[in-house]
C-alpha cells in the first residue's frame, strides 16, 4: 500500500486527472492522436520511476530540489496541442475556419508528441545500459525499455495511419515522419547541450519543455524558409501563416527571437576572428593600453548586435515573408496606426514598470521582506501591465511580448558575460529577487512569468472561442500563484505532504482568486464585444486542477501551469 502511495505521488494523480479531462473530450475523429497521448504518458511514467533511484542520469546534474518531472513535460505540449484540435474541430464544424488549421495543429501534436518520444527512449535506453543497480531496478528499466521499443512501432502505425487519412500520396506521409523524425533527434540534441551547458540549473522536465517548445517555434520558421526556397510543398510541410497584421508581427518575432538566440555563437566567433587579427597585426601592449580586453569586448559585443538586428535580422525576416518596408518602419507604422491607444498603454507600461522596480528594489535592500513575497510582487505588476493590453490591444500587446523576450535575452546576454557598463549592474539587480530555483549560471524566473503569460495569448491569436484562454497565464500565475504563496506563507498550517512547503490554505485561496476574478473579468469581456462561451463547470474544473497542480510540483510552475490551465480553457 505504501509502495502504490509512493508510485502515484500528488502530481502524477493530477498528471492523470489532466489527460482523463482532455480524452473525456476528444471526438472519434482524433482517436489516432488520443491513443498516441495515452502511449506517451504511459512511456513517461515509467521512465520517471526508473529514474527515481537511479544514479545512470547524474551527469546531468538536476536542479536541486526538483523532481525529474519526466511525466509532466512529456504529456503538456501534446495535450495543448491536441486540446487546440478539439477547439479547432468545433469551429470547422460552425464553418468559422478552414481545415488547413486542424490540419497544422495536427501537424504540431505529432511533432510535440515525436519530440518528447524521442527524449523518452533516449532516456530508457541510457537506463538500460547504466552499471550498478539492483536486480529489481534492473527489472522495472527492461520493462521501460521494453515498453519503449513496443511504443516506437505503434507510434509509427498511428502516425502513419493519421497521415495516411489525409493524402493517399505515400510520399506525403513518407516525408512526413522524415521531418518528424529530424524534429525528435534535434530535441535530443538541444536537450542534451542544455542540461550539459548550464548544470544545476533545470530539471530534465524543464529542460525537456524548453528543448520542446524552441524546436517546435523554430521549426515553423523552417519550414517557411524552405517552402520559400521551393524546396517543399505546401502538401508536405503546412505554411501557416497568413496575409494579416498578425502574421506578419509573429514573423517579427520569430526573426528577432532566432536572431538572438544564435547571436551567442555569432558573438563569439566574430570576437575570435576579430582578436586573432588584432593580435596579428598590432602589438599586445598597445591593444592592452588603448583598448583594454573587458571594455574592447563589450564595445564588440554592442556592434555584433547591431548589426544582427539591422541587417541580418530584417534580412531574414523579408526572406520569410513579403514586407513592404523595413521591419523596424513597418513597427512604427503599426504602431501610429492607433497613435492614442497604443502610444498611452507604452507611457503606461513604462510608468508600472519605473515604479514598480524602483519600489521593489528599495523594499529588497532595506527591508526584511522575504525574498518570495518580493518575487510574488512582479507577478501582481505583471496583472496591472498585461490585461489592459489583452482587453483593448491584443495585436499590440502580442508585439510588446515579443519586444520585453528580446530585452530580457539582451539583458541576460550582458549580465552573464560582463558586458560593460550594464553586465554588473543588471547581475546586481536581479540577484535582489533570485531563489533556488535560479542557478549561478542562468537566472530564469523573469523569462518564465513572461513567457507564462505571453504564450496563451499568441496561441490564442487568430481562432478563439473561449474569451478567457488568452489570460491563462495572467490568471494563473498573477492572481492564482500569487494568493497562494502570500496566504500560505503567511496563515497556511495544513500542509499537502510532510515534506513539501504548500499548505491547503494557500491552495484553496489560489483557487478561489482565480475564480472570483474570472467572475469579473466575464462581464468586463461581455461589455467589450466578447461572445461568452466558457462553461463554469468546465472553468471550475480547469482552475481546480491547476491550482492542485500548483500545490504538488516541484517544477518551474511559471512554465507548466500556464500551459496546463490554457489547454483545460479551450475544451
Amino acid at each position: 500500500m505504501a509502495g502504490a502511495l509512493e508510485l502515484f505521488n500528488g502530481e502524477r494523480v493530477v498528471v492523470f486527472l489532466f489527460v482523463s479531462r482532455i480524452l473525456f473530450t476528444v471526438p472519434f475523429s482524433f482517436a489516432y492522436e488520443s491513443a498516441a497521448l495515452v502511449l506517451l504518458a504511459i512511456a513517461g511514467l515509467l521512465v520517471e520511476i526508473s529514474i527515481e533511484n537511479s544514479a545512470a542520469l547524474d551527469c546531468f546534474k538536476n536542479r536541486s530540489g526538483a523532481a525529474s518531472g519526466i511525466l509532466l513535460a512529456t504529456i503538456t505540449l501534446p495535450s495543448l496541442m491536441l486540446s487546440r484540435m478539439i477547439q479547432i474541430s468545433r469551429a470547422i464544424s460552425n464553418h468559422e475556419v478552414g481545415p488547413e488549421w486542424l490540419s497544422y495543429f495536427c501537424l504540431q501534436f505529432w511533432a510535440a508528441w515525436s519530440c518528447c518520444f524521442a527524449v523518452v527512449s533516449f532516456l530508457s535506453f541510457i537506463l538500460k545500459y547504466s552499471r550498478g543497480s539492483t536486480n529489481s531496478l534492473h527489472l522495472r528499466r527492461a520493462q521501460a525499455s521494453k515498453y519503449s521499443l513496443f511504443c516506437m512501432v505503434v507510434y509509427g502505425l498511428l502516425c502513419y495511419h493519421s497521415f495516411a487519412r489525409k493524402s493517399s500520396s505515400d510520399w506525403y506521409v513518407v516525408m512526413n515522419l522524415s521531418w518528424l523524425f529530424c524534429y525528435g533527434l534535434t530535441t535530443m540534441v538541444l536537450l542534451k547541450h542544455i542540461l550539459c551547458t548550464f548544470p544545476s540549473s533545470a530539471s530534465i522536465g524543464e529542460g525537456l519543455l524548453v528543448s520542446n517548445g524552441i524546436v517546435l517555434y523554430f521549426g515553423d520558421l523552417l519550414a517557411n524558409v524552405l517552402l520559400r526556397m521551393k524546396l517543399t510543398s505546401e502538401s508536405t510541410i503546412f505554411n501557416f501563416l497568413g496575409r494579416d497584421g498578425t502574421s506578419e508581427i509573429s514573423t517579427i518575432i520569430q526573426g528577432v527571437l532566432t536572431g538572438l538566440l544564435i547571436f551567442p555563437l555569432f558573438y563569439k566567433l566574430s570576437l575570435q576572428m576579430w582578436e586573432l587579427t588584432i593580435f596579428s597585426t598590432v602589438k599586445v601592449q598597445v591593444v592592452d593600453r588603448w583598448m583594454p580586453r573587458g571594455i574592447g569586448s563589450s564595445v564588440f559585443f554592442y556592434a555584433s548586435l547591431s548589426l544582427m538586428l539591422t541587417i541580418l535580422v530584417p534580412a531574414l525576416i523579408h526572406f520569410t515573408q513579403d514586407f513592404a518596408m523595413h521591419p523596424l518602419l513597418w513597427v512604427l507604422n503599426f504602431l501610429f496606426t492607433e497613435p492614442l491607444r497604443r502610444i498611452s498603454l507604452c507611457f503606461y507600461w513604462i510608468l508600472v514598470l519605473c515604479v514598480s522596480v524602483f519600489r521593489f528594489y528599495n523594499i529588497s535592500k532595506n527591508s526584511k521582506t522575504e525574498r518570495i513575497l518580493l518575487r510574488k510582487y512582479y507577478h501582481l505588476v505583471a496583472v496591472l501591465i498585461f490585461v489592459p493590453g489583452v482587453i483593448f490591444e491584443p495585436a499590440f500587446l502580442d508585439l510588446a511580448f515579443g519586444a520585453a523576450l528580446a530585452a530580457f535575452l539582451i539583458l541576460e546576454m550582458m549580465r552573464v558575460w560582463s558586458i560593460w557598463p550594464f553586465g554588473h549592474m543588471v547581475h546586481q539587480f536581479m540577484n535582489a529577487f533570485t531563489d533556488h530555483r535560479d542557478s549561478e549560471i542562468l537566472i530564469v524566473s523573469h523569462f518564465s512569468l513572461l513567457l507564462g503569460c505571453a504564450i496563451p495569448k499568441w496561441m490564442s491569436s487568430g481562432f478563439n472561442d473561449r474569451p478567457l484562454s488568452p489570460f491563462a497565464g495572467i490568471l494563473s500565475l498573477g492572481i492564482g500563484d500569487t494568493m497562494a504563496s502570500m496566504v500560505g506563507h503567511k496563515y497556511g498550517v495544513l500542509r499537502w505532504s510532510k515534506t513539501g512547503k504548500k499548505t491547503i490554505e494557500g491552495t484553496a485561496a489560489g483557487i478561489t482568486s482565480v475564480l472570483a476574478s474570472c467572475s469579473v473579468l466575464l462581464p468586463l469581456l461581455a461589455s467589450t464585444g466578447s461572445i461568452l462561451s466558457q462553461h463554469w463547470f468546465s472553468l471550475v474544473v480547469a482552475v481546480t486542477l491547476t491550482g492542485l497542480l500548483e500545490a504538488y510540483t516541484t517544477q518551474l510552475d511559471n512554465a507548466f501551469i500556464p500551459l496546463v490551465f490554457y489547454s483545460l480553457l479551450c475544451l
